[in-house]
Order: structure tokens, then C-alpha cells, then sequence
């Protein structure tokens, strides 16, 4: 199947899927892998795809942009309040990010293919709380989309290539990127917690999914690639997920600058405080969430090892991850970087 960014789907089958769905339940579905670039997607993402790359993007629009779980829902919180929420004060600061905030290709993630409300996934339940009218079968995240008021901040894990060619002239990127160690073991909780991914195998198996570029969104070094020359365009803002982590006020002020937010220093103080991980940890645990959102996550994973707000740590890799678990990571980002030119703190 050929999509309107060029690229080639290719459905999955035979044992490469079947290895990949007996660790993996939420992928009953399947996947697709794209040409060039070698991109592994859920099926249902050829549904959105065009959709997506055909998105048309405004000059007020802010798009952050990562690989899964280095540290996007930390970023949308931060933009979204620097840019909305200023004074701490907005009527909808406690609705769940991804509504305020839309997550655009997650359609993938929750299709169902059906307008029935019963057959309608968890998410978009509590979507169509704030949009009723949404038909599922036109993508959801993507109806909200199109209709949240400016300005508006979108959250991808897609890489730019499955993006409209003028996001950078068009729009604001932020992108985030983290070191491998770290990214490894944050979406490998992400994967056990999400039904919609219900990874059950083992840390080992997972690393081995990730150095051979097949898990989600992978692969995670081309992901880089397509971000980190773009990264001296003036509508682009790379940063570094340990720097955030070292230094927020220094990294807040950065933000400012590139936004044109104008804030003061006492505003920028009050929102570090506000988006710090204790704070977004309380209002996670604190906010009374549908029953819907519930069904998303495997309960007794939140509940052993935490939800979407779990450590947010930079460097949580040591004591972790075994020698040659970490060997194998060190082998396989040597050789991807070496002619990328992009070095990670926390990294050795």
C-alpha cells in the first residue's frame, strides 16, 4: 500500500509477526513496516496515515515531536501550561493532557473501525466527553485536533518523513531526545502498562526488540536522524531530556524565548513547580479519571510499578540494566552515532 508520504506499508505476517504478537497482545491488529526507513506501525495507523501528513498545521501551532517516552507528556504539560495556563488558573488545566493537548497519531492506537459506541475504545470515550460529535471511523485524535482552540499544542511519536513536508515552515517543533538507556527501560514500562501494546515478555527480549529496530515507531537511530540536522532551523527547538532534568529553570527560560510566551521570571518559577514530576505525579493520582481511562491501563502494572508518571528519572538505567545488557545498548549507539555527531549525557 503506497501512502501519500511515499512510503511503502507493508503488512507483517508469517513468524515475524507471530514472534511479535506472542510478546505483545495489544497488537492483535498487526503491523505494518514502511519502506524507506523501515518504520513499525500498527496496521490500523495506513487508516490515518494520509490523514496525518495531509494535517494542515498553523503558524500559532506548537508540535512536540519524539520517540516514544523521552519525556513527551512532561514537555506537552510544560509548553501547554507555559502558553495557556501562565497564571496556573485555566478551567481545563485538569483535563487530561492528551484533550488539551491532542497526541494526533494515536488514532492507531485506539481504532476500532466501528461507530458503535460500545465497540468505542476507552480514549475515545473520554474524547467524545469533549467532542460528541466525533465519528471514530474519521480518527478522533484527529477531529480534536482540528477543532481545540489556538493555540494549540500537538504531541507525535512520529518521525518527520510521516509528517506534511512544511511543519518546520509552517509550524514550532520541539523536539526531545534521550539517552537509549534510559528510553529502553521508560517504554518498556510504557509497553506493560498500555493494553493497547501489552508487552509480557521479559527486559532481555525487550532490548533485543529495540536493537533490532522492532518495537513501535522504531527505528529509534532514524528518528534521530530525520530530527538532529534539522535542529538549527528557527522553528526548531531540540533539547535534550537530561538537560531538562538538570536544570528546568535554565531550560524553561529557553522555551520562553523560543515560544514569544514573554513570561516573567516568577511565572517561569511557579510553572517549574508546577510541571516538576511530584506535582504531575500528585495530579495524576489525584484527578478522578472516567472509568474509561482506567481500561487503559493493566492495573496491575499501574499498580506495582506506577502509571504514566513513574520515576522520571535521567540515568534511572544504572543498577538496572546487567553488563552485557548495557554492552549491547553501548555497541549498537556507537555505531549509530558515529557519523551523527549527537552525544547523551548519563550515557556511560
Amino acid at each position: 500500500m503506497r501512502l501519500a508520504s511515499g512510503h511503502v506499508a507493508v503488512q507483517l505476517n508469517g513468524e515475524e509477526l507471530a514472534e511479535i504478537q506472542k510478546d505483545f497482545e495489544g497488537f492483535r491488529k498487526g503491523l505494518v513496516r514502511l519502506t524507506p526507513g523501515g518504520w513499525l506501525l500498527p496496521a490500523p495507523y495506513t487508516k490515518f496515515a494520509d490523514k496525518i501528513y495531509n494535517t494542515k498545521f498553523r503558524e500559532t501551532d506548537v508540535v512536540i515531536m519524539t520517540y516514544p517516552k523521552c519525556g513527551t507528556t512532561w514537555t506537552q504539560e510544560v509548553v501547554w501550561t507555559m502558553r495557556n495556563n501562565p497564571n496556573l488558573d485555566h478551567p481545563k488545566a485538569r483535563a487530561p493532557v492528551n484533550v488539551r493537548s491532542p497526541f494526533i497519531d494515536s488514532d492507531m492506537l485506539m481504532e476500532t473501525g466501528k461507530g458503535d459506541q460500545d465497540q468505542a475504545s476507552p480514549l475515545e470515550k473520554m474524547i467524545q466527553q469533549v467532542l460528541p460529535n466525533a465519528d471514530p471511523n474519521e480518527g478522533i485524535a484527529l477531529q480534536l485536533t482540528a477543532n481545540i482552540p489556538d493555540p494549540r499544542t500537538i504531541k507525535t511519536h512520529l518521525p518527520f518523513s510521516l509528517m506534511t513536508p512544511d511543519l518546520l515552515d509552517t509550524a514550532k517543533v520541539i523536539y526531545v531526545a534521550r539517552n537509549p538507556k534510559d528510553v529502553v527501560l521508560s517504554f518498556l514500562h510504557h509497553s506493560r502498562l498500555i493494553k493497547a501494546i501489552g508487552y509480557i515478555g521479559s527486559l532481555e527480549q525487550y532490548i533485543n526488540y529495540f536493537v533490532k529496530d522492532d518495537l513501535i515507531y522504531g527505528p529509534y537511530w532514524e528518528h534521530l536522524r530525520e530530527a538532529w540536522p534539522r535542529r538549527d532551523h528557527p522553528n526548531m527547538h531540540f533539547v535534550f531530556y537530561e538537560d531538562m532534568k538538570a536544570d528546568p529553570m535554565a531550560e524553561l527560560r529557553k522555551l520562553n524565548q523560543f515560544l514569544g510566551t514573554d513570561l516573567t521570571e516568577e511565572q517561569l518559577e511557579k510553572i517549574a513547580h508546577y510541571t516538576s514530576f511530584g506535582e504531575m505525579k500528585k495530579r495524576e493520582e489525584e484527578t478522578v479519571l472516567p472509568k474509561e481511562m482506567e481500561l487503559l491501563f493493566k492495573q496491575e502494572v499501574k499498580k506495582k510499578d506506577g502509571g504514566l508518571c513513574r520515576k522520571g528519572e535521567a540515568g534511572g538505567w544504572k543498577g538496572r540494566l546487567n553488563d552485557m545488557q548495557e554492552a549491547k545498548i553501548d555497541i549498537w549507539t556507537k555505531k549509530n552515532t558515529l557519523n551523527l555527531g549527537i552525544k547523551f549525557k548519563y550515557s556511560s
